[in-house]
């Protein structure tokens, strides 16, 4: 009875501990990254110190704005607009880390390692970004405990989304996370290409293109989160683009 009892006590905590897990996963992963916490602050210090040396620049759809492997010299704050952020692998193929939105910060890593480049940036709609000098970066970290907090807060919410996203990869089906995908679009009325979804899956275009039809077929999946999802007149047309 001791053992039955023992070995119903461990089943029960690890059905718990992988529906905590699954809950964790919903919580942090979000396919869009935004910080308006950092872009306020950024608004906020240009606003009140009449910063020239920090610059507002605009760049088109298909432009990359970090180059991998490249000596940087800025810092760059998204004030609007969605880029991706992704790595070149030797074989050509690419590998997309993640989609970066209102407030991201991107190059901070290589500012303060002084290194180069870890990853490409390019912009999927047109970005517009605050331009921040590394020296004039490195002075506010070391001046403003403000500017550095929100900072750390930056770094330590990418850990965690970092390791949620592979937690949430084995938990989740590949068509759930498809449906994630294209609802993001749908919602955030952008287009993102076959090629650029296929690669932050982490598939081939012609896997892609089977898990499509899968969905599409099966109709969505019977949760509150996507319940009647492949009927919104946004999705339909975003449906019709990718067949």
């Amino acid at each position: 009875m001791i053992f039955h009892g023992y070995a119903y006590f461990s089943a029960t905590k690890v059905t718990q501990q992988a529906v905590l897990k699954k809950d964790i996963c919903l919580d942090y992963i979000n396919m869009l990254r935004t910080n308006l916490t950092f872009l306020s602050f950024i608004e906020r210090f240009c606003s009140e110190n009449n910063e020239e040396k920090i610059t507002l620049k605009s760049f088109k759809a298909g432009y990359r704005f970090i180059e991998q492997g490249e000596k940087i010299s800025n810092i760059y704050i998204i004030k609007d607009g969605i880029s991706k952020c992704y790595i070149s692998e030797e074989n050509g193929k690419d590998f997309i880390i993640e989609f970066l939105g209102k407030g991201e910060v991107v190059g901070e890593l290589e500012a303060i390692k002084k290194i180069n480049c870890l990853c490409n940036v390019a912009v999927i709609s047109d970005v517009t970004a605050y331009v921040i000098p590394d020296y004039l970066f490195l002075s506010l970290i070391s001046k403003s405990s403000e500017f550095t907090t929100i900072l750390l807060q930056e770094l330590s919410t990418r850990i965690i989304q970092t390791s949620t996203r592979a937690s949430f990869q084995q938990l989740y089906t590949l068509e759930y996370a498809l449906l994630k995908l294209l609802k993001l679009q749908a919602d955030e009325h952008i287009s993102i290409s076959k090629d650029d979804m296929a690669a932050y899956l982490g598939i081939s275009v012609r896997s892609f293109n089977r898990s499509l039809k899968q969905v599409v077929d099966k109709g969505g999946f019977d949760t509150p989160e996507f319940k009647n999802i492949l009927q919104l007149p946004n999705m339909k047309k975003l449906l019709e683009r990718l067949r």
